[in-house]
């Protein structure tokens, strides 16, 4: 049986460690050759690396700091001349910054901008340069893009909200080449960024419909369905997997 994505070259950012390496795992999994960017873990982008490749895949890990514009063009053209074209990018890097408006600092707001959406943008423009009919660009917002349901996300839910926007105008803008643009909105995740037994996870579980944390592969199996074939007709549009926090 030929895999989903067999011949397909994806590119996933962030995809050292969480829910970027279960991306990049599922991917190959489902038959594409995979690049994957990290800026300070390499040991564990190199561990992604080794898991795809004793697998039977192909992978390769590219240091890019996603605060440095000519760093992510440069992980497209790599990706590109290493594993031969660009099917799918999948924007997954990010950042967390939790602060009340009346403390946050220019900078800080700044910096998540720079990283949630300044990244993903350069990456989406540099990546469908490469792309043909059929590619696919997926970004990882998050579901309090659609709700803030705490204090101090002024930064963070507006990085994420502006995600779901960038996304909707690239599926216009791309539309006519063939290319689709989609969104996935998690909810709380099991990583080791948000700990499902870590001191503010049982807050987070009574918001659920079903109490319980994600796993990042329930994440990345949205994720590659939103790579395959089966998703053509699908663009501009954004999926919340968040357990029904948002219901």
């Amino acid at each position: 049986m030929t895999s989903p994505l067999s011949g397909k070259v994806a590119l996933v950012t962030g995809g050292s460690r969480g829910i970027g390496a279960a991306i990049a795992r599922k991917l190959a999994a489902d038959g594409a050759s995979v690049a994957l960017t990290y800026v300070n873990s390499p040991d564990k982008a190199k561990q992604v690396v080794a898991e795809i490749e004793d697998a039977g895949g192909r992978a390769i890990a590219i240091q890019a700091d996603n605060r440095d514009a000519a760093a992510i063009e440069n992980s497209v053209a790599e990706t590109v001349a290493s594993l031969g074209r660009l099917d799918i990018l999948v924007n997954s890097a990010g950042i967390w910054r939790a602060e009340s408006v009346e403390t946050l600092t220019l900078a800080d707001f700044d910096k998540v901008m720079e990283v949630n959406l300044r990244a993903p943008f350069v990456a989406s423009k540099a990546a469908a340069a490469h792309m043909g009919e059929g590619g696919r660009i997926i970004s990882i917002a998050s579901n309090l893009a659609e709700r803030v349901t705490d204090l101090g996300l002024a930064a963070y839910s507006t990085s994420k909200a502006a995600l779901v926007g960038l996304t909707k105008a690239l599926a216009r803008d791309l539309g006519a080449r063939g290319i689709t643009a989609n969104v996935v909105n998690p909810g709380s995740t099991d990583t080791d960024m948000n700990p499902a037994d870590g001191p503010y996870a049982e807050g987070q579980r009574q918001k659920m419909a079903t109490p319980r944390f994600g796993k990042a592969e329930e994440i990345a199996g949205l994720v590659a369905w939103l790579a395959g074939p089966e998703s053509r007709f699908v663009t501009g549009a954004a999926f919340t997997i968040d357990g029904g926090a948002n219901a």
